[in-house]
């Protein structure tokens, strides 16, 4: 099992988000991106016979490797449905919530998930592969000025309008299916010097829309302002900047906005102290050893 996760899904932060959760033996903790379960099982480890471990992921691959402990409960679901969950499980309130947004290693070095540019394989992109449309279906049916909006706000592409149009008029004359197919449509629009980036880009983007991660997030962080105990901690890891600027806004205002309210003395009214003022990052060592975790960044809030 051990081997399996480590195959899976490397950790990032481990160690520092762990501690950041501030974990007590008999309390009742969620880790709604379980993924290959490193962060689950650190937490186990820390927690005593009477301590309980939510475990959220969508992903039917990350059923292989639920922990086998009376203590874990696994939830094949969507983050976004967390406060749904702790209800169905008779749960009113949490000590810590963690979140790892990154995509996994095991997503991207799946040729058949679609998720990387690297392999050739369907265009696929779902997390959840029993539901919802896929990155190939963006790319064929969505509106030229949809497309485009798409891979501005979530790529931050400066060329994401005539990307859009380049796609519109490539499916006119042939359907889009496959990653080789959509590489052979944008690649003539990227300099050599700069391809792998913005590739990169534009892949994040069809991942983000096609997965709804913005509105899932914006959901569950919500969900976490209602569901921790006062004391309890909210701890993210992003990679990105969309990410990182909602998870930002609700720890600074509490709402994803970022629309700071304050009381009549000035003070400003958010559910959360910050626990660390500075963002906490992967050091070096860290980032030699895994270079996905090169983007990371961790912020950890505590409940008022």
């Amino acid at each position: 099992m051990a081997n399996e996760e480590t195959t899976y899904h490397t950790p990032v932060l481990l160690k520092e988000s762990i501690d950041g959760m501030n974990v007590c033996p008999e309390g009742t903790y969620v880790d709604v991106t379980f993924g290959g379960g490193g962060h689950s099982r650190e937490i186990l480890a820390r927690l005593g016979e009477k301590g309980k471990l939510l475990g959220f992921d969508q992903d039917a691959d990350a059923e292989r490797n639920i922990v086998d402990d009376n203590r874990f409960i696994f939830v094949r679901s969507n983050f976004r449905y967390l406060h749904n969950f702790l209800r169905y499980h008779n749960i009113e309130k949490v000590d810590a919530i963690l979140a790892d947004l990154g995509v996994s290693s095991h997503h991207f070095d799946d040729s058949e998930r679609g998720f990387s540019f690297r392999f050739n394989g369907t265009l696929d992109m779902r997390m959840n592969k029993r539901s919802g449309i896929t990155a190939a279906e963006v790319v064929n049916t969505y509106e030229e000025e949809r497309l485009a909006n798409i891979l501005y706000l979530y790529g931050e592409l400066k060329n994401s309008r005539k990307l859009a149009s380049v796609i519109v008029k490539a499916r006119a004359e042939k359907k889009t299916e496959t990653i080789e197919d959509f590489l052979e449509v944008i690649k003539p629009l990227f300099g050599r010097e700069r391809e792998k980036k913005e590739l990169a880009k534009v892949f994040q983007a069809l991942r983000i829309e096609v997965n709804q991660e913005m509105e899932a997030l914006k959901e569950m962080l919500m969900a976490a302002t209602e569901v921790l105990k006062p004391g309890g901690r909210l701890v993210v890891i992003t990679y990105h900047s969309l990410e990182d600027r909602m998870v930002k806004n609700i720890m600074r205002a509490g709402n994803t906005e970022g629309k700071a309210e304050q009381d009549f003395f000035g003070n400003l009214q958010t559910p959360f102290k910050l626990i660390n003022n500075k963002v906490i990052v992967p050091n070096e060592e860290e980032i030699e050893r895994n270079p996905r975790s090169r983007s990371a960044k961790l912020r950890i809030a505590e409940k008022k």
